[in-house]
């Protein structure tokens, strides 16, 4: 699974353009994010989970904020301070401005 989604992600990275001196790195840097998203969506579905049968997203944003709001202002001011807003969106919408983030930084340091 790893090497396919490798291959089908170097694939769009040669497609842009990127000299191959970078394609790994470029590559990595994209597989890297989203195996991180993979691994938080999994972490966040157990933790949705033990919150029982009856509960849904709203219940479990809702959990989450609760807990962001009781960190140390001291050690989490950015934490808390989105406790509020940051929580309230579209984990698909989130990820693909990841992508999109990341294919500008890719193109913006391999601009012809």
């Amino acid at each position: 699974m790893t090497t396919r989604t490798f291959e089908a992600v170097g694939r769009q990275v040669y497609a842009l353009g990127v000299p191959a001196s970078s394609w790994f790195t470029a590559t990595s840097a994209l597989m890297h994010y989203i195996l991180g998203a993979a691994g938080q969506n999994a972490a966040n579905l157990a933790l949705a989970r033990s919150l029982g049968p009856e509960a849904d997203r709203d219940a479990y944003m809702d959990a989450v904020a609760a807990i962001w709001k009781q960190l140390s202002p001291q050690e989490f001011p950015f934490t808390r301070a989105v406790a509020d807003h940051g929580l309230d969106h579209d984990d698909r919408a989130q990820f693909l401005v990841g992508i999109d983030l990341i294919i500008a930084g890719i193109e913006a340091g391999h601009a012809r």
